[in-house]
């Protein structure tokens, strides 16, 4: 059918107090069942030629709010998280994954992940281990305060690879089309080991 990506799994922790737009599409409290069955969810779907994009990354589970409609606040230590929900995103071995819009108060009290240098370098990309391509979550999401392009340099600045934009407004892709810029080496690099797979 010439579907060939998959925004899947869901890499997020469930907690007490996860919002319901994570709910059921966590796998477990556990972070060992979630690391297992989201590999298995990654090396099934490449198995048919489909690729995963892994989310969201750092980690969507405590979030007491939907990033849909306002910024998630997580004030949870570094210490705490990176044992535990962002621990689930560790050794993944999928092309893509996408960012949690989520502000991770006492890692940077003033981006949230998606627009956050520190968070997508020095968190997603040092200790987590990333290789691969980094997607932003939806950029007309309400959890972004600025404007779309300005919400789609500011992921790009801050690390994502490739910036995605769902609310399917013509005039609106045709203007962040004309004031991103343009696609770099690295993204040009995954993207051929994608179609490469692929063939």
């Amino acid at each position: 059918m010439g579907i060939n990506i998959n925004t899947i799994p869901v890499l997020d922790m469930l907690h007490t107090n996860t919002h319901q737009i994570i709910g059921n599409r966590s796998y477990s409290k556990k972070k060992e069942i979630i690391k297992k069955l989201g590999q298995i969810c990654v090396n099934a779907n490449k198995k048919d030629k489909i690729l995963s994009v892994v989310k969201h990354i750092p980690g969507h589970g405590r979030a007491k709010s939907d990033s849909h409609f306002k910024l998630p606040i997580i004030k949870e230590t570094y210490k705490n998280l990176i044992s535990s929900d962002f621990e689930c995103f560790m050794n993944i071995n999928s092309h893509f994954v996408m960012t949690a819009h989520i502000l991770y108060k006492k890692i940077d009290k003033f981006n949230c992940a998606t627009h956050s240098k520190k968070i997508i370098k020095e968190i997603i990309r040092k200790k987590i281990k990333f290789k691969g391509i980094i997607i932003s979550d939806d950029i007309s999401m309400k959890a972004l305060k600025y404007n779309l392009v300005q919400n789609a340099i500011k992921s790009l600045e801050a690390g994502c690879n490739i910036v995605l934009y769902c609310a399917g407004k013509t005039s609106q892709s045709e203007k962040l089309l004309g004031e991103i810029p343009n696609i770099d080496k690295f993204t040009q690099k995954k993207t051929s080991e994608f179609y490469k797979f692929l063939s």
